[in-house]
């Protein structure tokens, strides 16, 4: 039971402390609002329109699929790296890996998410 009972004493603990911050931030942030603080920051540019518009899925899908290519990259660096001593196993493990991208590749392309318009 004591083990629960730390676990308790713990969460209570952190949540007081969350919001404690909560409380002492709303103490001391300034209340005093103009206009300008509440429009949107473009890089120092004045906004044009509303901000409440919405975007194509592409740009997300590409986003997307551009991260993932990236992280898999970093997955390559360490294997080539040791390529001379993890041996034909490990060759053949990525060699499957790197079929498996490049059907991703193409499934997306096919799809037509790639086209950028």
């Amino acid at each position: 039971m004591t083990g629960y009972l730390a676990v308790l004493i713990f969460l209570l603990v952190g949540t007081g402390i969350v919001l404690f911050t909560f409380f002492l931030s709303r103490l001391i942030r300034p209340f005093n609002t103009y206009p300008e603080k509440s429009i949107n920051y473009e890089c120092a540019e004045d906004p044009i329109g509303t901000s409440w518009f919405q975007f194509n899925n592409r740009f997300y899908i590409f986003a997307l699929i551009f991260v993932i290519f990236d992280v898999e990259v970093i997955f390559l660096f360490p294997w080539a790296v040791a390529y001379g001593q993890l041996g034909l196993y490990a060759l053949v493990e990525m060699v499957i890996f790197i079929l498996i991208l490049f059907f991703g590749l193409y499934y997306a392309w096919k799809k037509g998410v790639l086209k950028w318009v």
